[in-house]
């Protein structure tokens, strides 16, 4: 009773002892050793884990060629002397930009074209109501699973008698393939996070299903849509097997194949430029991860939940 009258009256002394306890208890939680073993110890590893791979490529592509081999005389981790040599040999005596133009064509028009199908695909199976459409929803999603691997083998007989092979075409075709089962599981899940009452008031006004779709859905599902485009063009842009396998003209490839195929030669392997051409073709996914994170995983969760 003398607590609660003094906390009546305005007394800070009158707080309840059990929650000063537990306060004082729970202190130890926010300590600079505990804070120090549960999250800066674990985030710190996490990091060098994550980003020493740019670290070694950003160092190789400015090494010298006598430090990139002779690791007893030179420290691996650090360079006192850096040039530009192998990044300027890549962008301007092999053809490293028309292989990263032809990564930005077929990763773009690949990723346009399964967003459509997925967009259309997911609002089918979520709205319309047909019977199987959980089945089907289920078989879309299990097509993920087969491996490109196995794909590519009846695909390139597909390609060939259709003469698309050796063109940019082959992959801008194929990719939808191992691109759209994905990204309408994903997009489904997010299309149930919409109240379908919204679609029931404008079909009641007399709007049509394309409208609704445009109008209604498309514009509240933009960050599932992000998160569907990020991860179609994450995928086409370091996609290797389909692209080994139906482009042969250099001036065609993609950066992962080319630089691979074109900087070495025999058993010589050109460290520099690999690293560099390596580094460069990773830089436009960090850009894009940089913008869109936010929505990307607040897609994926909103997906996951379903």
């Amino acid at each position: 009773m003398t607590d609660a009258l003094a906390q009546k009256a305005g007394d800070p002394r009158g707080t309840l002892a059990g929650t000063a306890d537990h306060s004082e208890g729970m202190s130890y939680l926010h300590s600079v050793p505990r804070r120090l073993v549960t999250l800066y110890l674990p985030l710190g590893l996490i990091l060098i884990v994550l980003l020493f791979p740019f670290y070694w490529m950003a160092l190789t592509s400015v090494k010298p060629d006598a430090q990139l081999l002779d690791m007893d005389t030179y420290s691996p981790f650090w360079t006192w002397s850096p040039t530009l040599k192998h990044i300027t040999k890549l962008l301007f005596e092999t053809e490293y930009p028309v292989w990263l133009w032809n990564t930005m064509l077929v990763a773009t028009c690949a990723t346009a074209l399964s967003i459509f199908a997925s967009v259309l695909a997911a609002y089918a199976l979520v709205r319309l109501r047909f019977k199987g459409s959980t089945v089907a929803g289920g078989l879309i999603f299990l097509a993920y699973l087969v491996p490109p691997s196995i794909l590519f083998i009846p695909l390139s007989t597909v390609v060939f008698q259709y003469g698309l092979f050796d063109t940019p075409f082959a992959l801008i075709l194929t990719y939808p393939t191992i691109l759209i089962p994905f990204s309408t599981w994903l997009l489904m899940g997010y299309f149930k996070t919409i109240p379908f009452e919204l679609e029931e008031c404008a079909l009641m006004d007399g709007a049509s299903r394309w409208q609704i779709l445009v109008k209604i859905i498309l514009p509240l599902a933009v960050p599932g849509l992000i998160s569907a485009f990020i991860f179609c063009f994450t995928l086409c842009w370091n996609e290797f097997i389909y692209a080994l396998t139906f482009i042969s003209t250099t001036s065609y490839k993609t950066v992962p194949v080319a630089i691979v195929t074109a900087l070495v030669d025999g058993d010589v392997y050109r460290w520099g430029s690999l690293m560099a051409g390596a580094m460069i073709g990773s830089l436009p996914l960090v850009v894009l991860y940089a913008f869109f994170v936010e929505h990307y995983v607040s897609a994926m969760t909103g997906a996951v939940k379903e």
